[in-house]
């Protein structure tokens, strides 16, 4: 029996963001520059934070942009070109989590990827431009003041969703399943950062740019 339209391009469309999530590319530039694996030191973790350990701004940044991008992408394809494909919202939710679970389990590494910050801030700006200012915005203003990565990105995961809530009918109209599916993302990123929140609590989180 063949699979109906309706269904094949959101399925089609959902499994290239989960492929294009899946690249992990702290692991693929450090390997580019000739850096140790960012699963090796610091954190293990495989993001930019983590690569910026290694005291290479440039990966640091490159990382960043890629893994944003790579959450950015199928969010933003969908939400301009996918009504020709009869993608609608429920796909721009499906591809959104797709995107940001191939980074926190990629299948091109074992299933054993990073937290998705930057992923998840990619989708957001997929979403809409203005949700992802105001988070990044959030995050850039905890990050000053408090030097802790993990703590901005454990204060954006909360507010993100919020944005998007209130922002219905001010700046944009709320998605139930798009809401959803941001939930979703910030329940994963608060989850994936248990240990983080456990060194805040005893004084012993690194701070931003700290080996």
């Amino acid at each position: 029996m063949p699979i109906p339209l309706e269904w094949l391009w959101p399925a089609l469309a959902t499994l290239a963001a989960y492929l294009m999530g899946s690249l992990s590319f702290a692991v693929l530039v450090s390997r580019t520059m000739g850096l140790a694996d960012p699963r090796s030191y610091g954190s293990q973790n495989p993001g930019a934070t983590n690569v910026l350990r290694s005291g290479n701004k440039a990966a640091a940044a490159l990382t960043l942009l890629l893994d944003a991008v790579k959450g950015w992408l199928p969010v933003w394809w969908v939400t301009q070109q996918g009504l020709a494909w009869g993608l609608g919202d429920g796909t721009v939710a499906l591809v959104a989590i797709a995107a940001f679970a191939g980074h926190v389990w990629p299948v091109f590494f074992r299933f054993k990827g990073g937290k998705g910050v930057a992923t998840a801030a990619g989708v957001l700006f997929g979403v809409d431009l203005w949700l992802g200012l105001a988070t990044m915005a959030t995050w850039l203003i905890v990050a000053y003041f408090s030097r802790y990565s993990s703590l901005a990105a454990l204060a954006s995961a909360v507010f993100a969703p919020a944005y998007y809530f209130l922002g219905h009918r001010v700046v944009w109209y709320v998605d139930d399943r798009v809401l959803m599916a941001l939930v979703a993302m910030s329940a994963v990123l608060i989850w994936r950062h248990q240990g983080n929140i456990a060194k805040l609590i005893r004084g012993e989180e690194s701070r931003i740019g700290q080996r």
